[in-house]
């Protein structure tokens, strides 16, 4: 999608329940989730494709220092009021204007897949980690025809890094709703 598809789509963004975490019971699902992946606080995160903040907003809560990157302006705006703890940039994730070498962890939901080249993209993401850091992707193979396979988007990631690991998240607490499609956690540790 371009820029002024996800600026149109900032506005009603987070209605989706897994978009928006408002349902304290999706929240605590995902936070839970994610604590059991992540290095404790106060590692540093770099949210690729941070949105609207949502995730960030979760993490800065537990404790974590979180730079997000979008190149929407609307959703990052909506970020930056969301949760004015983190720093934003505005940029692409495809080549992410952030220092290299500074990030316990990059994070990325649901990006991957919409990139021109994610073989080159996820590469330059893990050259933003520091020694012993790790990569969490959520993404999904989606039943609207978009999306990455596990198999696609673990095949990727073995492109530069060994140590691959899936999670299935077809449950409904992720969501809000029973899914019919593939969507998954891939962490990869160094």
């Amino acid at each position: 999608m371009s820029r002024e598809q996800w600026d149109s789509e900032a506005a009603t963004y987070d209605e989706e329940p897994d978009h928006g975490l408002t349902d304290p019971t999706i929240r605590e699902a995902w936070r839970q989730l994610l604590a059991g992946v992540l290095p404790s606080p106060p590692a540093h995160i770099a949210d690729l494709g941070c949105g609207t903040g949502t995730l960030a907003r979760l993490l800065v809560d537990e404790g974590y220092s979180v730079d997000g990157l979008d190149f929407s302006p609307e959703m990052l705006a909506r970020a930056r009021v969301k949760v004015p703890e983190a720093t934003f940039v505005a940029g692409d994730a495809s080549t992410p204007a952030l220092k290299e070498g500074t990030y316990d962890v990059v994070l990325s939901r649901h990006v991957l897949w919409a990139l021109p080249d994610p073989k080159t993209s996820f590469a330059k993401w893990v050259k933003l980690l520091r020694p012993g850091g790790i990569v969490v992707l959520v993404e999904g193979d989606w039943s609207t025809g978009a999306g990455l396979s596990a198999a696609e988007a673990e095949e990727i990631v073995r492109s530069v890094r060994q140590d691959v690991s899936v999670q299935r998240l077809s449950e409904e607490i992720y969501w809000g709703k029973v899914i019919d499609d593939e969507r998954y956690l891939l962490i990869s540790r160094s």
